[in-house]
């Protein structure tokens, strides 16, 4: 979920920085060419890198079930792809199939261990399932993510740390990089406030990460589908390049 800020095509396994992690549309033509090149049999219309972009699309038109649906009929095609399909595990949850969802993210650990949204999205799925403190004790294990503000999101998720500390952490520094970081901290506050049921708190977060900090990657663009997924969307009318320190 790594990914570039202004690029949705290198192929990569990664979303945020230039550090590994769960975004970039297209890493996984590398992984499907490696495993089955060339177009599908004539039965099936579609590439499998066609299948992959057209779930991707699905997701960023706010159509999670139909997303959801792509992506299960990509591994029908390439099974072996399963791990690096992060991008499934968001649809998943947003479809609210969260046990599929957890399973995937159990999956993508074994091929990006040092990525900390991966145990976020994990953490997401399992306390839609069984509660926020079932959710702390299932945590996947994670490496070394050294994104800001990544740490402290491990440790509000693993409930040793708190909002402030996020914001703390991703309030430095200047211009795009800060935008960046406070993106991130903003979506990652609001997803683990819807979590919890603190619907407000997940509303104003959010809404920070798909307005003032709102960025051109993969997990920018989420923020903004989950707004308009919750019936939010009317609340973004701040200008996205705008340095709102007060934002909290």
């Amino acid at each position: 979920m790594k990914t570039s800020h202004d690029s949705l095509s290198r192929p990569t396994r990664v979303r945020g920085q230039a550090a590994p992690s769960l975004a970039r549309v297209s890493f996984a033509a590398v992984v499907l060419c490696h495993v089955l090149p060339g177009p599908l049999p004539a039965a099936e219309p579609s590439t499998p890198q066609a299948i992959f972009e057209e779930g991707v699309r699905l997701f960023f038109d706010a159509k999670p079930v139909e997303s959801a649906r792509a992506f299960d009929r990509l591994l029908e095609v390439v099974p072996k792809a399963e791990p690096d399909l992060w991008q499934r595990g968001l649809a998943l949850y947003y479809a609210e199939r969260f046990e599929d969802g957890r399973r995937q993210f159990e999956r993508h650990e074994t091929v990006n261990p040092n990525d900390v949204e991966n145990p976020a999205w994990h953490f997401l799925c399992v306390a839609r399932l069984e509660g926020a403190e079932a959710a702390r004790k299932a945590m996947l294990p994670v490496g070394k993510d050294r994104r800001v503000p990544m740490q402290e999101i491990l440790d509000l998720y693993a409930g040793r740390g708190d909002a402030a500390a996020v914001l703390a952490a991703a309030d430095r520094g200047e211009g795009e990089a800060r935008r960046n970081q406070l993106c991130y901290a903003h979506l990652y506050l609001g997803l683990h406030a819807e979590a919890l049921g603190d619907a407000d708190k997940a509303r104003h977060h959010v809404m920070q990460a798909a307005g003032p900090f709102r960025m051109n990657h993969y997990m920018g663009k989420v923020a903004v589908v989950h707004a308009t997924l919750r019936g939010w969307d009317g609340d973004r009318g701040d200008d996205p390049g705008r340095d709102t320190r007060k934002a909290r």
